[in-house]
């Protein structure tokens, strides 16, 4: 495997595209409980990703009226 020599910024435009392309997912969940009490609960879901990534994921788990018709 030959190793190739990038400036940044096409780097960064790689980044992005591949991140588009793929897209990512953060969830993230926490609790603030004090002496058995719940004070707070947040949840959290980010995704990031193109249009066409999203509609094509989205539509396999049934989040899109496509799916659903």
């Amino acid at each position: 495997m030959a190793v190739e020599k990038t400036n940044a910024s096409s780097s960064l435009v790689e980044v992005v595209d591949r991140i588009l392309d793929k897209g990512i997912v953060v969830d993230a969940w926490a609790r603030v409980s004090l002496v058995g009490i719940e004070l707070l609960a947040i949840e959290a879901r980010v995704v990031l990703a193109g249009v066409e990534t999203y509609l094509k994921y989205a539509e396999a788990v049934g989040l899109t009226a496509a799916a659903a018709a």
